[in-house]
C-alpha cells in the first residue's frame, strides 16, 4: 500500500467518512492526510468487496490483514491468542493495584506453554502502541476526569438578526473509560467553564478522585510548572465535590493528550456533521450533540470487544464518589461596612441586609451566589439572607436588632389598627385617617404610636382619648399635635350636642380603615 502504512484508527475514520458521502477533500482536511493516501486505501476497500459495517467490526489485526497482508509477517496461533487476550488485560490494568506481571500469571493459567513474562510484556506494548497511537498511560478506574475546550468553534445564528455568534466546545473524558461527555457554551468564562463541569459531573452521575483542565484562566490564575495556582471559585466547586484540580503542566502535551485525542475524535464525529446545519440557541445546538455522543459512547473502541460506556457501566461508574445533595452554586464577594441602622449594602443589588446589631460599624465580608447572601466578620458566619433583587428594599431578620430597633421593625398598619380598635371606635377612626395621611409609613407610624401612647398617661387615660379623638373628628385634624392640643386646652372636657362620627364617603380613591387589615 503505502511506504508509511496509517494508524488503524485513522483508516477506520476515512471509511466511516466515506460511508457518510464525505468528499476525499473534505476527509483530507480533517484527518491531515494526502488526497492519494486517502484515495489508495478507498481503492483497496473497493477491491475486498465487503459492506462498510463487515470492514469497521474486524478488530485492528483483522483490517491490518485485510491491508497489509503482504507486508505483515504470519502470527503463529499462540501470539493469535495472546493477542486476542490483550484486551481483557488493557480493561483489568485500569484497576488498581492490577499489574501485568499478574495479568501474564492469569495468561499462564490459561495457556500454559504460552509465552514468557518479558515476551508478554513486549506484544502488549506493540499492541497497546498500535490500538492506542495517541495515549499509552495507564488510566485506573474513577482517578481522573479531563478538559478542554476544542479549537474550531461552531455557531448559532440568532433569529431576530442574523448576528452569528461562534460558541465554545467544552469536552470532559473520563481517563479509564474514555466515557465522554461535550457541550456548547458562549463563553469560556468561569461562569461558564464551572457550569459544563457540574453538568459533565451529573452526566457521568459520579465525582472522580481529581479533574485535569489545560491552563485556561478559568482554572488557573498562575501557571506555574510545579505548583499553579487555581482560582478560588474553582477551589469552592472541588471542595463543594470533594474532588481535587490538578492543571496539566505548562509544555508537557502528554498530560491532557487523552481530551486532546477525544476532541479529535469528536471534531470528525460530531463537527463533521454539524458544521453545515444552522442553530439558533445553545439549547438546540446542546441537543442535537448529546444525541451524537450518545451514538460516539456506543461505538466498539478500536480494536476492542466494548464500547466506552459498556466499559463505563462495568468498571468506572461504581468507583467515583457520590455526588452531594446541592449543586454548586458561584459565590462572589464584596465588602462593606455596617451601617448605624444594623444593615449592610451589597452594592450589586443596591440591597441591605441585617446583622446583629453588635456589628453596627465593623468591616464586614459578603459572599452571594444566585439565591443566598452570607455575611462574615473575622471568618465567622454572622448572618444568612434569601438574595432579594429588590432595590433600596431591606431584609431585615428580628433578632439581629436591639430591643428598641426590633420594636420598631414590628410596626406596621395592621398593629395600630388593631390596638386602635381594642379602645374605641372613636379612636380608630382617627389612628386610620392618620395612616392614611402621611407621606412616608415611618412618619406615621411614629404619630400613631405618640396617639396611642396618651392612654398611659396618669392626667389622661381612656376616657379623656376617646374624647379628644371624637373632637378631633369634629374639626378634621388628625393628627398627634391636633390630640395634644385638644388634651392641653381641655377641649375634650367641654360639653357640646354630640353627633355621630360621619361615614366616610365610597370613593374608589379612599382606602379607609379596612384597608389596613
Amino acid at each position: 500500500m503505502a511506504n508509511n502504512p496509517l494508524d488503524m484508527s485513522k483508516i477506520r475514520e476515512i471509511l466511516q467518512l466515506a460511508e457518510q458521502g464525505k468528499s476525499i477533500s473534505f476527509i483530507s482536511r480533517y484527518l491531515n492526510v494526502h488526497r492519494k493516501t486517502i484515495r489508495k486505501y478507498l481503492n483497496e476497500k473497493e477491491l475486498l468487496n465487503l459492506p462498510n459495517e463487515e470492514l469497521l467490526s474486524k478488530d485492528d489485526l483483522e483490517l491490518d490483514e485485510l491491508f497489509f497482508g503482504k507486508n505483515t509477517p504470519q502470527l503463529s496461533e499462540h501470539l493469535k491468542q495472546l493477542y486476542a487476550y490483550f484486551p481483557h488485560v488493557e480493561k483489568q490494568l485500569k484497576r488498581p493495584g492490577i499489574t501485568k506481571y499478574r495479568m501474564w500469571q492469569e495468561y499462564k493459567l490459561m495457556y500454559p506453554n504460552g509465552v514468557q513474562t518479558s515476551q508478554f510484556c513486549e506484544h502488549y506494548n506493540r499492541w497497546s502502541a498500535k490500538v492506542n497511537p495517541v495515549m499509552r498511560m495507564v488510566h485506573k478506574v474513577g482517578d481522573k476526569l479531563y478538559v478542554d475546550y476544542a479549537g474550531k468553534k461552531l455557531s448559532i445564528v440568532d433569529k431576530g438578526t442574523g448576528e452569528v455568534k461562534e460558541v465554545q466546545f467544552f469536552v470532559a473524558v473520563l481517563g479509564a473509560s474514555q466515557y465522554t461527555y461535550a457541550e456548547v457554551t458562549l463563553t469560556q468564562k468561569k461562569e461558564d467553564f464551572i457550569g459544563s463541569l457540574q453538568r459533565a459531573l451529573h452526566f457521568f452521575e459520579g465525582t472522580p478522585q481529581a479533574i485535569v483542565p489545560d491552563n485556561l484562566k478559568s482554572a488557573v490564575t498562575k501557571s506555574s510548572r510545579y505548583e499553579p495556582t487555581i482560582n478560588d471559585t474553582l477551589l469552592a466547586f472541588a471542595t463543594h465535590y470533594g474532588t481535587t484540580i490538578l492543571p496539566a503542566r505548562v509544555y508537557k502535551p502528554k498530560d491532557k493528550s487523552l481530551v486532546e485525542g477525544a476532541v479529535k475524535i469528536l471534531y470528525r464525529r460530531i463537527y463533521a456533521e454539524l458544521q453545515d446545519d444552522i442553530f439558533h440557541s445553545l439549547q438546540e445546538l446542546n441537543q442535537t450533540i448529546w444525541e451524537e455522543l450518545k451514538e460516539h459512547n456506543s461505538v466498539k473502541l478500536t480494536g476492542r470487544p466494548y464500547s466506552r460506556l459498556e466499559l463505563f457501566d462495568e468498571m468506572e461508574k461504581t468507583e467515583l464518589m457520590e455526588l452531594p445533595a446541592a449543586w454548586f452554586q458561584i459565590r462572589e464577594q464584596r465588602m462593606a461596612t455596617v451601617m448605624t441602622n444594623g444593615h449592610v449594602l451589597l452594592s450589586v443589588d443596591k440591597h441591605y441586609y441585617s446583622v446583629p446589631y453588635r456589628y453596627i460599624k465593623k468591616k464586614v465580608k459578603l459572599l452571594y451566589g444566585q439565591d443566598t447572601v452570607e455575611v462574615y466578620h473575622k471568618y465567622l458566619r454572622i448572618a444568612v439572607h434569601t438574595r432579594n433583587y429588590r432595590k433600596y428594599d431591606y431584609s431585615t431578620l428580628s433578632e439581629h436588632l436591639a430591643s428598641t430597633h426590633r420594636f420598631i421593625s414590628e410596626w406596621t398598619p395592621q398593629r395600630f389598627t388593631q390596638w386602635a380598635a381594642d379602645i374605641d371606635e372613636y379612636v380608630l377612626q382617627v389612628i386610620s385617617k392618620v395612616l392614611e395621611s402621611k407621606q412616608h409609613p415611618e412618619q406615621a407610624y411614629k404619630s400613631c404610636m405618640g396617639i396611642l401612647s396618651l392612654l398611659k398617661k396618669d392626667t389622661i387615660g381612656k376616657e379623656r382619648l376617646v374624647n379628644a379623638c371624637k373632637q378631633a373628628i369634629r374639626f378634621g385634624s388628625y393628627s398627634y399635635q391636633a390630640i395634644t392640643n385638644i388634651l392641653d386646652r381641655e377641649l375634650d372636657k367641654e360639653e357640646e350636642n354630640e353627633i355621630a362620627p360621619p361615614d366616610l364617603p365610597d370613593h374608589g380613591n379612599i382606602r379607609g380603615k379596612d384597608y389596613y387589615k
